[in-house]
């Protein structure tokens, strides 16, 4: 096996070994590049670096990566990820891989890694815990079948509390502008986020960066959704993205709502109205993650009927707290 540094023409082989890896969340060539270059050029300076497994014929068989993320940044912290292609498994790729690995996280002076697999994947969690990961955390991944799902079931639910009206970012930018629509946005953003469960204290938001969202082929501005206060506050907020590979398929993204406004089926409303807008698209299916801690936001997603799939398992070595790994 030769491993090498990934360059940019690699892009569709990365994706090519992600979806075979894990096909239900195949990527594409181009989502990676836009994901690679929007990390580096986050103000908080984070890390990247990709590398690929090659076969003796030349043919990419595997990649690895480290990133810095930067929602929870920390110098000393890293996500490692090492994916072989099934077919290419037991022949050296993987420890080849995660040697180089090793070797740039002690060149980097690394105090914390995280890492990820699944519960159905015992040879990838075995790989990690030999190499000294203990378990840090549970996600889990929902789809809710949108043929399975009756919204007449929820009558009246949809509804928000007085004083709240349900708009659309595009409804948003055309009442109040642009920049000020996008900054109500942000600031709801930022305090729901504050409270979503992670393995680590969340890095504060830039808001600069925050625009470049729109940016990102999968946004969908219309599957923003804002239950909006009359003076112009979002007070909870929901989104749906397109999927990368599949058109029949949204993904959402932060659902939540903020402090004050909580525990009045503002959160549900929402999420109904997506599920609405949703099938009004032609979506067959939407997807959501939540950790599984976040009992609130399970419960309600297991009630419209949200089907767990099995959860990604985050392992973690080291801390950052430490002297060193």
């Amino acid at each position: 096996m030769r491993v090498r540094e990934a360059t940019t023409a690699d892009f569709p082989a990365l994706a090519g070994v992600q979806g075979a890896v894990w096909p239900e969340h195949a990527t594409t060539a181009e989502t990676l590049a836009h994901e690679d270059a929007d990390l580096r050029r986050h103000p908080v300076g984070a890390h990247l670096w990709r590398i690929v497994a090659e076969d003796p014929a030349g043919r990419v068989v595997g990649s690895g990566s480290l990133m810095q993320w930067p929602g929870m940044f920390h110098p000393g912290r890293y996500h490692a990820e090492v994916l072989v292609r099934p077919e290419n498994r037991g022949r050296g790729a993987g420890r080849a891989l995660a040697a180089a690995l090793e070797a740039h996280l002690r060149g980097r002076g690394a105090r914390e890694v995280l890492a990820t697999s699944r519960e159905d994947c015992p040879e990838g969690l075995g790989f990690l815990t030999r190499r000294g990961f203990g378990e840090q955390m549970r996600y889990f991944a929902s789809a809710l079948t949108l043929a399975d799902f009756g919204p007449a079931g929820w009558a009246g639910a949809e509804r928000l509390p007085e004083g709240l009206r349900l708009r659309s970012l595009p409804d948003l930018v055309a009442e109040m502008g642009e920049d000020a629509a996008w900054r109500a946005y942000f600031a709801a953003f930022a305090e729901v986020r504050a409270d979503v469960p992670r393995a680590g204290e969340a890095t504060p938001l830039d808001y600069g960066h925050f625009r470049t969202r729109a940016q990102d082929g999968r946004f969908w501005p219309h599957g923003v959704l804002f239950a909006v206060t009359e003076k112009g506050e979002v007070a909870a907020l929901t989104e749906l993205y397109a999927d990368a590979t599949d058109p029949t398929r949204l993904q959402t993204g932060l659902t939540g709502t903020r402090r004050e406004w909580r525990r009045r089926g503002v959160g549900l409303a929402l999420k109904l109205a997506a599920l609405r807008l949703a099938r009004d698209r032609g979506a067959a299916s939407v997807w959501t993650d939540n950790a599984s801690s976040n009992a609130p936001m399970l419960g309600l997603n297991e009630r419209l009927g949200f089907v767990r799939q099995p959860a990604w398992v985050e392992m973690r070595r080291g801390r950052v707290e430490e002297e060193s790994l």
